[in-house]
């Protein structure tokens, strides 16, 4: 079985006044530290999904394989969809779907979601302190469905509130943090 890895780094980065996939934290592009612990955590291939700058983006990191969402700007929908797509010709069982603007996600939340795909888990998705986050595992049949369900700033979400027989909860408190980047001020308290 192999387990894919989708990072979202589409976003034009509204409220931090540029694209995320450009901010480097500990001198690393946001970008490449996503995809790193997305391969780092089992996943094989590990896509990443860009839109805004995405000429500039590819330029600077050092990136695996990339979907180019032309209809990014209508949001984070737009970049699961992207991405689901371009893995549907690859010969894997399921994705974990990462946030570039997630730095704190460690390796092994990736892992343990990898293994509880495994274990038979349909969907699973990261928690901390019992609260569900990212990332998010999604098994292969789940993926028009998911699609389907996402518009707007909403990835997965909508489809695992509807399905949650098939959501396996997989605590993750002890392998990171969720913290997410939105603003300079994020970056500067998380740095």
């Amino acid at each position: 079985m192999s387990v894919a890895g989708l990072l979202l780094a589409a976003g034009g980065g509204r409220r931090f006044g540029s694209p995320k996939a450009l901010i480097a934290l500990e001198g690393e592009l946001l970008v490449e530290r996503g995809a790193r612990v997305l391969h780092e955590g089992g996943c094989a291939p590990v896509v990443v999904a860009l839109g805004a700058q995405a000429d500039q983006v590819q330029a600077l990191a050092s990136l695996p394989e990339v979907v180019v969402v032309t209809d990014w700007e209508s949001g984070m929908g737009a970049s699961l969809r992207a991405g689901l797509r371009a893995l549907e010709a690859r010969d894997v069982t399921a994705c974990v779907v990462a946030l570039a603007d997630q730095p704190r996600v460690g390796a092994q939340a990736v892992a343990r979601l990898v293994a509880a795909h495994a274990a038979g888990a349909v969907a699973a998705v990261a928690t901390y302190d019992g609260v569900a986050r990212n990332p998010v595992l999604l098994d292969r049949r789940t993926w028009v469905a998911v699609a389907a369900a996402a518009h707007g700033d909403v990835g997965a979400r909508d489809w695992l509130r509807a399905h949650p027989a098939l959501v396996t909860q997989v605590p993750c408190e002890d392998t990171g943090s969720p913290f997410d980047i939105d603003t300079p001020a994020d970056l500067e308290a998380l740095a």
